[in-house]
């Protein structure tokens, strides 16, 4: 079957070329492969990539073999992970070493937890602030991490992102003032 070209608007990035390594491992209903991803031709790019290695709602059981993959590789196993329920829904995001952690996630919440995401940054600094977005898009979703979560039309601290990050920030006419909180009438 022939495939079918995309049309690409004006002076947008073609896609990254998918170079696979073969298969890692599997079961009867799921199939784990590797590989790496190139640049298409054209003009080389300046710019290095964000993340040094990545993986999307991986089932749980082949945590183990996901973690083997990565040390033979010689990728470091410290990143930002995410923990998703049986539908897909991310339920945990944090930070650190990505496989004991979420070994730790998945001990704590067997029943709920069948899939896991990882994203190992290439430049440890931008760690934080990927879990940091990660973690706002997610918002109400994610049950077991109650840190940095807003539920309500609240926004989050900038500080949460490094020093030297430009920003916009919305607040209230009269100052800075939490949401809910309301100055006492003198009597």
């Amino acid at each position: 079957m022939a495939q079918r070209k995309r049309k690409r608007r004006k002076g947008s990035k073609k896609l990254s070329i998918k170079v696979s390594d073969g298969k890692l491992c599997g079961n009867t209903l799921w199939t784990v492969t590797t590989g790496k991803l190139t640049r298409p031709q054209g003009r080389p790019g300046k710019v290095a990539p964000l993340f040094k290695a990545v993986g999307e709602k991986i089932p749980y059981s082949f945590l183990a073999d996901v973690r083997d993959y990565l040390k033979s590789k010689e990728i470091p196993r410290v990143g930002v992970y995410i923990a998703h329920d049986s539908m897909g829904y991310p339920r945990y995001i944090g930070r650190g070493n990505i496989f004991s952690r979420l070994n730790i996630r998945r001990n704590r919440q067997v029943l709920e937890l069948a899939y896991f995401s990882f994203f190992v940054v290439a430049d440890k600094v931008h760690e934080r602030e990927v879990e940091t977005i990660m973690i706002r898009a997610a918002g109400p979703l994610l049950d077991f991490n109650e840190r940095k979560v807003r539920t309500d039309i609240g926004a989050g601290s900038v500080r949460d992102f490094e020093p030297g990050t430009r920003y916009v920030q919305r607040q209230y006419k009269k100052g800075v003032r939490k949401p809910g909180r309301r100055k006492r009438k003198r009597s």
